[in-house]
């Protein structure tokens, strides 16, 4: 669809998300997460500027592969030759948006060869790169807002629709998974799956139980924080559990989220709560008689926050970030139970004994109570087992492998012996903490 055509019919929406459809050879796994950044001797968020900053190391990343994303006359990220990509969220949270890639093993080498990189620069720098769901240190008073205009508008806008907002913006971090669907039917599947099982991946991955240097009562106080948003674009939307939902449905509940911003050439115009429909008719209020195209509809796309977001993929958006194993067990853990048909279908059945209800009560109690969460009979543990094992079949039958012919079923291991001990990295973090004081938490959770 061209980019530049103006939109004035929904159907051209919902052909968006029809023309997103890809056959199954061209499927790929797009793995995203964030880190915080330390300095080593104060334990202080890194500000933008300055010697020690933000801005000093994406610019010590620049490179032949690596070009500069600017804003304003700032670099705000680095644009990679393989359609990677290095980004700033609210609070300075170091984010890796990969490359479109065709397996875990590639996926889990771009980690690697990232983390290596980015951790040498900031060694030099004396600068601790952390793997964390929350801001273990630090209030939301301490932490410099990245000059981005648009998150400027997102400060200014959240308050009024949440108390959590901002703190969810600058203290907490994500890792998550992007994947492709093949047909409006596929999709339908993936995203009841996504969403049903989205709360057993908040409790298995969970990695957020430290707030302001003490151990809270939270598993993922990062989840909890998306409780506290702003209700119109967060959380687990019910409708998509029914049984009629659909590409028209998921654009209608798209078009009734109020707006952020219009981008035009590279300025961000406050269109704060506004209507996309009214953008469509002509009628937006400031901007009367223009009329949106498909890349204002990918840049609305981008202020919905749900457990699970579809734009012309599908992102699982409710883990914590972790250390380095974690980050490879969540795409290996999604693509084992979406990406191979028998195990999707099995996994789709599998979950036809558990209500709507039992799947939003899991969401808003899995924060606190985690793998020991009610999911309808049975506790997030005992579904967990389940499902790990059908996302081991599922990547067995993949047969993707190494050189060393292994594979993608390793990438489950470390988070089998989570859900197996019923033991999660947030409870293992507050022990280390009551045992050994947060400096040990730093030195088990940075890369």
């Amino acid at each position: 669809m061209e980019k530049n055509k103006y939109i004035t019919e929904k159907k051209q929406l919902i052909d968006y998300f029809l023309k997103s459809c890809k056959k199954k050879q061209d499927w790929l796994i797009g793995t995203e997460h964030e880190k915080f950044l330390f300095c080593k001797k104060t334990k202080k968020r890194l500000k933008y500027s300055g010697e020690k900053s933000i801005k000093t190391i994406l610019e010590k990343l620049q490179s032949e592969y690596f070009t500069p994303i600017s804003e304003s006359g700032n670099i705000i990220g680095l644009k990679g030759k393989n359609g990677d990509s290095i980004t700033l969220e609210p609070g300075g949270q170091f984010e890796l948006s990969g490359a479109p890639l065709k397996n875990i093993h590639q996926t889990c080498n771009e980690i690697n060869n990232h983390l290596i990189t980015v951790s040498k620069v900031c060694d030099d720098m004396e600068v601790i790169t952390l793997g964390m769901g929350y801001d273990p240190v630090s209030s939301v008073d301490e932490i410099e807002w990245m000059p981005k205009k648009r998150y400027s508008l997102m400060k200014k806008y959240m308050p009024a629709k949440g108390k959590l907002g901002t703190t969810m913006m600058t203290l907490s971090c994500t890792v998550q998974v992007n994947l492709d669907y093949s047909s409006e039917q596929d999709m339908v599947k993936k995203m009841k799956v996504a969403f049903a099982l989205q709360p057993l991946a908040t409790a298995i991955f969970a990695n957020s139980s430290i707030i302001s240097g003490k151990t809270s009562d939270y598993k993922s106080y990062r989840s909890h924080l998306w409780k506290y948003t702003d209700p119109d674009r967060c959380g687990i939307p019910d409708f998509v559990l029914d049984d009629d939902f659909s590409f028209e449905k998921w654009v209608d509940y798209i078009l009734s989220i109020p707006m952020y911003f219009i981008n035009r050439d590279g300025i961000y115009h406050d269109v704060l709560g506004l209507s996309f429909v009214d953008f469509m008719n002509g009628k937006l209020k400031g901007f009367e008689g223009q009329f949106p195209t498909i890349k204002d509809w990918e840049d609305h796309l981008t202020v919905v926050f749900t457990e699970v977001r579809m734009k012309g993929f599908i992102e699982m958006r409710g883990a914590d970030t972790g250390d380095w194993d974690k980050l490879c067990a969540l795409p290996a853990f999604w693509v084992g139970l979406l990406y191979d048909e028998d195990t999707l279908n099995e996994t789709y059945e599998y979950l036809k004994k558990f209500s709507k209800d039992d799947i939003i009560n899991a969401r808003n109690d899995v924060p606190l109570n985690g793998l020991n969460t009610s999911f309808g009979n049975k506790t997030l543990q005992q579904v967990g087992i389940d499902i790990i094992a059908l996302s081991k079949q599922g990547l067995k039958n993949r047969n993707c492998l190494n050189a060393n012919g292994d594979d993608e079923t390793k990438f489950l291991e470390t988070i089998e012996k989570v859900v197996k001990n019923n033991k999660s990295f947030a409870d293992i973090n507050s022990e280390i903490l009551n045992k050994k004081g947060i400096d040990e938490v730093f030195k088990e959770c940075s890369y």
